[in-house]
């Protein structure tokens, strides 16, 4: 396993990625970002919908103000019914939170969050010597889910109500050169969001450090800052697909692990500012920083969210290539890792001032 270019803060990243906060309920992420915030930037706030700003203030005699963006919700589930008979087991039936493929959620841990505590549960699946040829080929759907709570369908029922919460049960570690969990979309690039946060100190201009929520479900906390926050530049933080694995051709692999952080021009819901990308690429060219170019055929992020609200805005964003998005074994170099943060530093932090993104 090689060095990482930089001493990673191992503790913090598991505790983000393992923490829970599906779509609107980030509730306990956000207490962990205002905490690291409080070290770090000049003021703090939260707003109705949940999203937290850390702001660090630019010279006085400077209007300009930055804001960066990743967000803080992971995909997870809302318990709808809960179904079985009255004298036997209790199973929940869930509506999806956020973009899933029901083929990776068969024998999956899970954790219901209930008013009283946390439930541990699985997602069943049956035996495959069980099952007929047509069962086989079936293809699954996120409807079919039910999850299994191993209690009475009455003490379920006492336990559980409509509206309740549910997250993927996984652990973060090393693997390789590499890190792996669930909801690394999008914790790690709000580790690394909180580690720039932590090195810059004193900017010319103003910067928004923004985690927001309900990314997974429409771009709803960026959009809503885009308006309250009126930034000047907006350059939001996501994973990306890296499809570098059996299976793929080159031409579709998107990013590749291990080259560095991806800068990124378009996907389906944006089209990164020219004069904001190539500045990007001069910057890590500058700087020596590993870099690549991203180019996602579907798929959306929170620079979308900042383009068009309170008028046109310049908009970049940058990447942290990841294998497996949307499973519970998302997977990242932590080389990749560290590229991002130091080409958003260097960015952010420009000798020649280099904030000029207008037409």
């Amino acid at each position: 396993m090689s060095t990482p270019a930089f001493e990673f803060d191992m503790d913090l990243l598991t505790e983000l990625t393992e923490t829970s906060g599906a779509p609107g309920y980030e509730d306990r992420i956000r207490g962990l970002v205002e905490a690291e915030f409080e070290e770090s930037v000049d003021r703090i706030r939260t707003d109705a919908m949940g999203n937290v700003v850390g702001t660090l203030e630019g010279e006085s005699d400077s209007d300009y103000s930055v804001a960066v963006a990743a967000h803080m919700d992971e995909i997870g589930f809302m318990v709808r019914h809960v179904e079985g008979k009255d004298d036997g087991s209790g199973f929940l039936e869930v509506d999806p939170l956020g973009g899933w493929d029901a083929r990776v959620l068969k024998a999956q841990r899970v954790t219901v969050h209930t008013e009283d505590g946390d439930l541990p549960g699985v997602i069943g699946s049956p035996p495959p010597h069980t099952l007929d040829e047509s069962e086989r080929e079936k293809t699954p759907k996120v409807e079919d889910v039910a999850i299994d709570l191993g209690l009475p369908k009455d003490e379920v029922e006492e336990r559980v109500s409509p509206g309740d919460l549910v997250t993927i049960d996984q652990y973060t570690e090393r693997v390789g050169d590499t890190i792996t969990g669930k909801a690394l979309d999008d914790r790690i690039c709000l580790f690394a969001m909180l580690e720039v946060a932590r090195r810059i100190d004193d900017p010319d201009v103003t910067i928004h450090f923004c985690a927001t929520v309900q990314e997974e479900v429409g771009l709803r906390g960026a959009r809503a800052l885009g308006v309250d926050i009126d930034p000047d530049l907006a350059i939001a933080l996501d994973v990306t697909v890296a499809n570098d694995v059996p299976g793929f051709d080159a031409g579709e692999y998107v990013t590749t692990l291990g080259d560095g952080a991806a800068i990124k021009l378009k996907d389906s819901s944006v089209i990164t500012s020219p004069k904001v990308h190539r500045r990007m690429k001069a910057v890590a060219e500058e700087e020596g920083i590993d870099h690549q170019f991203e180019i996602l055929p579907a798929g959306g992020t929170d620079t979308a969210g900042f383009q068009h609200t309170h008028g046109a805005k310049p908009v970049g964003a940058i990447s942290v290539p990841t294998r497996y998005l949307h499973t519970a074994t998302e997977t990242a170099h932590a080389d990749d890792v560290a590229s991002v943060i130091d080409l958003l530093e260097a960015v952010l932090v420009s000798e020649d001032g280099e904030y000029d993104y207008t037409l």
